[in-house]
């Protein structure tokens, strides 16, 4: 509570295991705000029916039963009371409970102390963009605002709480040694059991290997006390796991680890409810990004090879850029990525949709002279700003600039037939998710020959780790094997890219060795057809025919 008070803290960020207080520390800070400090109060919840849970069942009886609360919140049976399930007023200000998936509720009203909840069960994006920066901007007009994230986290690379927690102090809890009196942290590595007997677990001491009890780690944890391990810069972030809560005895997380440990399902469950950790996805079969590096090659957009006879385009929009990837085809399917193109803008404004036109409208000189223009461009609508890319696509389908949108589960082909039932009517058509992944994949793995993907050495860093940023695994659902895409990272705009470049090229499903035949050509050598000499003409019965 002290860091809602300070007033250089204006984010705190909670990293936790599941059923240590978070929600109580929530409403806490409601219940303080509430009380001396009347402000516009905003809480996040995974989505609106958990919202609805929270103020039915924590939030209302709070007020109730507490007699400071009480009198300032009216009661919600009276007439205009201001007391409803999804907003509570009060002199001074308001509480709004709402779902992270309904961005006009977060995005509609000013705030100064924000509380997200569960931040790691947020959906990554609403219809306007991400939830919690939505949010933020809400208190923007605050010099005193307070922002308070709390979750335990998912997997990692994609969980929002553990990037928050690494941007703050990153605090963790030191307890005593009974012993010696050394300060040290709560891990997992340090419980010890018999094999035959893990309810008798215990803890031991890193510093001097004393085996501490329940009742001796109850002790130690009142004695305790907070120490970061980084520089302070407005973000207070506190990090706490399972080993720390007076509710489990170590047995029993011991049984618990047991009991999960050979089922990768339930392990999960239990590194993040638990330990208060992100899993690692260690177990999938993952693309290497260093290999992929390695494999780059010298040639660039106006130097490439003379085999390339085909280029497509496909092109992922972002809240503040549109992020575009050319690839340049073979005869056998064998591509190379061109160029990635990073449009800095709002996609909100018609300037980064004119630069994306120019760069689509650009041709690339064959070694043989032929200019190539980019023959099919396939654009992402499921996710961000889908008007805009509607309106951009409709002027241009002449020139095969399509829209498209991923579909999830198995057994779906790459490209579906286009469908017009949208808002604008455009040709959308549907991407088989996982079918489009696994064949892009395949073609990664490739390291010669027909089908290898080639890379220019060009580009960054950053671009093959994206590319490498999901991971496949094998999951069980109802006894059944099934294969599932999880994000091993939140940036992978450079792999969505590269498979909207392989879905453009499915799209023409154009005749290849004919084309490769029209390109590499020379045109002294190309036939001419002659040209048509017209019969004369005479009239019958009032007709004309040819003779």
């Amino acid at each position: 509570m002290r860091c809602f008070t300070d007033y250089d803290t204006e984010r705190i960020v909670i990293k936790s295991s599941s059923q240590i207080g978070k929600t109580e520390i929530l409403l806490n800070i409601i219940g303080y705000f509430i009380h001396l400090d009347p402000a516009p109060i905003m809480c996040i919840q995974p989505s609106l029916q958990m919202a609805s849970t929270f103020s039915r069942n924590r939030v209302a009886p709070m007020i109730r039963d507490t007699d400071v609360l009480k009198d300032k919140v009216a009661d919600s049976r009276s007439r205009d009371s201001g007391n409803t399930i999804f907003s509570k007023s009060f002199r001074g200000g308001s509480l709004d409970l709402i779902g992270s998936n309904s961005a006009a509720s977060i995005s509609s009203r000013p705030v100064r102390v924000l509380l997200c909840d569960e931040v790691d069960r947020y959906g990554l994006t609403t219809t306007e963009g991400d939830a919690v920066a939505l949010a933020e901007r809400r208190c923007a007009t605050f010099h005193n605002k307070k922002m308070a994230y709390v979750s335990t986290p998912t997997v990692k690379g994609n969980s929002r709480i553990e990037a928050l927690y690494e941007q703050g102090d990153q605090r963790m809890f030191y307890v005593p040694c009974p012993a010696c009196g050394d300060y040290q942290t709560l891990e997992w590595k340090n419980v010890k059991w018999d094999k035959n007997n893990h309810q008798n677990a215990s803890y031991v001491m890193e510093c001097c290997g004393t085996i501490m009890d329940d009742m001796q780690r109850y002790k130690a944890i009142s004695n305790g006390k907070w120490q970061a391990s980084a520089e302070f810069n407005g973000t207070a972030s506190f990090f706490i796991n399972a080993l720390y809560s007076p509710w489990l005895t170590v047995g029993e997380i011991a049984t618990n680890f047991i009991n999960s440990k050979p089922y990768p399902e339930t392990l999960r469950i239990f590194v993040n409810q638990i330990l208060g950790e992100v899993w690692d996805e260690d177990q999938g079969e993952k693309i290497d990004e260093d290999k992929l590096m390695d494999r780059a090659e010298d040639y660039g957009p106006d130097d490439f090879n003379e085999n390339i006879i085909l280029i497509t385009a496909g092109a992922d929009v972002q809240d503040d850029r549109i992020e575009c990837t050319t690839v340049g085809w073979e005869k056998d399917q064998t591509c190379y990525v061109l160029e990635h193109k990073i449009l800095q803008g709002d996609p909100s404004s018609p300037q980064v949709w004119q630069d994306l036109d120019e760069f689509l409208l650009k041709t690339y000189t064959h070694p043989r002279g032929v200019e190539l223009p980019i023959r099919c461009t396939a654009i992402d609508s499921g996710g961000h700003h889908t008007q805009s890319v509607y309106n951009f696509c409709k002027l241009r389908e002449g020139r095969r600039v399509y829209a498209v949108k991923g579909k999830g589960g198995e057994g779906y082909p790459v490209v579906s037939r286009p469908s017009k039932n949208n808002i604008a009517k455009v040709k959308l058509f549907s991407l088989g998710s996982n079918t489009l992944k696994a064949l892009v994949y395949g073609r990664l793995k490739i390291e010669d020959g027909p089908g290898m993907v080639h890379f220019p050495n060009n580009l960054d860093e950053e671009y093959f780790k994206q590319v490498s940023s999901e991971t496949l695994v094998e999951k069980f659902h109802k006894g059944q094997r099934k294969t599932e895409w999880l994000p091993l990272r939140r940036r992978n705009e450079a792999w969505d890219c590269l498979n909207y470049s392989f879905a453009a090229y499915h799209l023409l499903n154009v005749n290849m060795k004919l084309l490769h035949k029209r390109v590499t050509t020379p045109e002294e050598d190309k036939p001419t057809k002659p040209k048509r000499v017209r019969k004369p003409l005479y009239k019958k019965k009032g007709k004309w025919m040819d003779i």
